[in-house]
C-alpha cells in the first residue's frame, strides 16, 4: 500500500513578488496541515499572468533557474515540511526563454526542470511573445510520494502529454494551469470543457489528475480595456476521470484527495489500455497533416 495525499492550490495575484510567494507559501502550509504530501501551486504564480499583452518589459522578469527566488525559497519550504513542490516559473536561458517548471522533492533537492512543450497564442494569451517551445522533452521525476510527470497549461489540452508521461513511467499528473475568459468570444465559457478533457486523460491512462488554476480578474498594463477573468476551477481528478475534489472561483483554496498508488497500478494492469496499444497504427499522430510518409 503506498498512500500519497495530492493538494491543488488557488490564488489571486498581484504585482508585489514577495506578496505572491508569501501568499502561495500560507496556501502550501495549509496543505501540509492537510495532510498533503505533493502540493500543486499554478502557473507562473509569482506575478499576473504578464502574456496578457506583448509588452517586452516582461521579459526582464525572467530569471535562471538558479536565481529564482521562488524555486530558492520553497526549496526551503518542501524540506522543511516533507513535501513535493513542482514551482513553475519564467526562465531565462541563456539568449532563450521558457514557460518552466522545477521539481522540488521533499527534501528540498532540485530534481530538474521541465519547459513547456506546447506555446498557445491568441488574445490575452500572447505565449509565442514571450517562450520558445521547451526542449527538455516530457519529464517524469521520481519522488518521495511517487513517480510524478508534469505538463504546463496549454500542455493539457493534448492527449499526447498525458499518455507521453504515462508511458515514461508517471503515476500522478500535475498541470499547473492558467485560464480564463476569451476577450475576443465574452460569452465562452471553457471550464467545463477543461475539467473534461483532462478527467479523459486520468480516465485513459488510469492515473489521478491534478490541476491547480489562478482566480481573479486580472488587466493588462498598456491598455486597461484588455482584461481576464480567470475563473479558479481546479480538481482533483481520480483513476476513472471522476472529480473527486474542486474549487470554485474562491481566492485562497485548498483541495486535497488521497490515493493509493499500488492500487491504482493494478486497475491499470487489469484494465489492459496499455497492454493493448498498437503503437503501429499510430503513425499519423506523429505527423502534423495526417499524412505517413515513409
Amino acid at each position: 500500500m503506498r498512500k500519497v495525499t495530492l493538494a491543488a492550490t488557488q490564488m489571486s495575484c498581484s504585482w508585489d513578488k514577495n506578496d505572491n510567494i508569501a501568499k502561495a507559501e500560507a496556501l502550501v502550509r495549509k496543505a501540509a496541515a492537510k495532510g498533503a504530501n505533493v502540493i500543486l501551486i499554478q502557473e507562473l504564480f509569482e506575478t499576473p499572468y504578464f502574456c496578457i499583452e506583448q509588452a517586452h518589459k516582461h521579459f526582464d522578469l525572467a530569471t535562471t533557474a538558479s536565481e529564482n527566488p521562488a524555486i530558492r525559497h520553497f526549496s526551503n519550504i518542501a524540506s522543511e515540511l516533507g513535501v513535493v513542490l513542482p514551482i513553475s516559473f519564467f526562465e531565462r536561458a541563456g539568449q532563450s526563454f521558457f514557460n518552466s517548471l522545477a521539481m522540488i522533492d521533499a527534501d528540498g533537492t532540485i530534481l530538474g526542470t521541465y519547459r513547456k512543450s506546447h506555446i498557445p497564442n491568441d488574445v490575452a494569451y500572447q505565449e509565442k511573445q514571450f517562450f520558445s517551445p521547451g526542449d527538455t522533452g516530457f519529464q517524469v521525476w521520481e519522488t518521495a510520494f511517487g513517480r510524478i510527470g508534469c505538463g504546463i497549461c496549454w500542455d493539457q489540452w493534448f492527449p499526447e502529454t498525458a499518455r507521453c508521461l504515462v508511458l515514461k513511467g508517471a503515476e500522478i499528473l500535475l498541470f499547473p494551469t492558467a485560464i480564463g475568459s476569451e476577450p475576443w468570444r465574452p460569452d465562452a465559457n471553457c471550464i467545463s470543457h477543461w475539467q473534461t478533457v483532462m478527467q479523459g486523460h486520468a480516465g485513459a491512462n488510469l492515473v489521478p489528475v491534478v490541476a491547480s488554476n489562478r482566480v481573479g480578474t486580472e488587466v493588462a498594463t498598456e491598455d486597461e480595456n484588455l482584461k481576464l477573468e480567470f475563473f479558479g476551477g481546479s480538481f482533483i481528478a481520480n483513476q476513472f476521470g471522476q472529480r473527486v475534489a474542486d474549487a470554485r472561483n474562491e481566492d485562497g483554496a485548498v483541495i486535497t484527495a488521497t490515493f493509493d498508488l499500488d492500487e491504482i497500478a493494478e486497475n491499470r494492469r487489469y484494465w489492459g489500455v496499455f497492454r493493448d496499444r498498437r503503437p503501429d497504427l499510430y503513425g499519423a499522430i506523429s505527423t502534423l497533416d495526417g499524412v505517413e510518409r515513409p
